[in-house]
């Protein structure tokens, strides 16, 4: 089996110690560890360390200690330590996420911030951006479900934060993840890129979409090309995917060939213009480009390096599209 590429925010980059969370024992006595570490969410934002080094910021226990008790009064019998989501080991270490409350962000560490994933992911080491990646998808997931969709009651965290049951009929709630595709389509010598309206300026992307139930993944991919820009794509060939928690999906990437004789045509709801780049116009600057950690710049940057010569990364016209804090 060919060996795929690995995106930011994936790798094996933490032991999900799976077997340990219905183990209540080893789970108290790993908050208790001294050794042990916690990876602070505070509204969906990540800890970290700007700067020349910059890195993800874990805090001790003291540090989280007001955090870690459930302070939900519709669930008063919460052990303590209920708001703790065990991730695992990391790098040997016992590690969990904690949501921790407030209006303005707390100080939890020197010449620390609480920053955008998609804005600082980039420069992190790709084990921290994944660990962290991993934090705030499980903590989103969370706050979505403090009540029971089947009889409205309040629910409570089970198997160490990864099952939210529900306090009255006992129903569970698993962690979930919303699976889309996202396509380089080309006809050989250009690619085809689209824009959202919303988007900045110039910005142009891969063509993505959710996968809806009844479809396979190939089956997602011809519809949503289809739907958005009108053009039937042929061959289609899976290249990798990514965790991409903003909010919670999990994006399955694939190269796609198609004919583009039949033109392109946009109706204005899901994209505003779509459009084929040839790879001088890629060069030169004129489609603003994807984000550099992110599965679409990589998708295309696969395309763009196979005509060989300088590769995409090392064009000095080429445009990335730069989130700023």
């Amino acid at each position: 089996m060919p060996r795929h590429p690995v995106n930011v925010y994936s790798g094996p980059y933490v032991d999900r110690a799976s077997e340990l969370r219905k183990d209540p024992a080893w789970v108290a006595a790993a908050l208790a560890d001294p050794s042990t570490f916690f990876v602070p969410v505070w509204r969906l934002r990540n800890l970290v360390r700007a700067g020349d080094a910059p890195g993800a910021v874990f805090v001790e226990h003291a540090a989280v200690a007001h955090a870690l008790v459930e302070t939900d009064a519709l669930v008063p019998d919460a052990a303590p330590g209920a708001r703790a989501i065990l991730l695992g080991r990391f790098e040997g270490r016992a590690c969990f996420a904690v949501e921790v409350d407030g209006d303005e962000p707390p100080s939890l560490a020197a010449a620390a911030e609480f920053a955008d994933l998609r804005v600082a992911g980039a420069q992190l080491p790709s084990a921290e951006a994944g660990l962290l990646a991993y934090a705030r998808a499980m903590v989103y997931w969370r706050q979505r479900h403090r009540w029971c969709g089947t009889c409205g009651e309040a629910t409570a965290p089970a198997s160490a934060g990864h099952v939210m049951r529900c306090t009255a009929c006992g129903t569970d709630y698993f962690p979930r993840i919303d699976p889309a595709i996202i396509v380089l389509i080309s006809d050989g010598g250009r690619a085809l890129l689209g824009r959202q309206a919303a988007w900045p300026p110039g910005r142009y992307s891969t063509i993505a979409g959710f996968v809806e139930p009844g479809e396979s993944l190939e089956d997602a991919v011809a519809r949503e090309v289809r739907e958005e820009t009108g053009v039937e794509i042929d061959e289609v060939q899976y290249h990798s995917s990514q965790p991409w928690p903003f909010p919670s999906s999990l994006m399955v990437g694939f190269l796609a060939t198609a004919d583009a004789t039949r033109g392109v045509r946009v109706d204005g709801d899901e994209l505003q213009d779509a459009r084929w780049f040839t790879r001088a116009e890629i060069a030169s600057g004129t489609p603003v480009l994807p984000p550099p950690q992110s599965i679409s710049y990589r998708l295309l940057a696969e395309w763009y390096d196979r005509a060989g010569g300088t590769r995409l990364a090392d064009e000095p016209g080429a445009r990335l599209w730069i989130l700023r804090r």
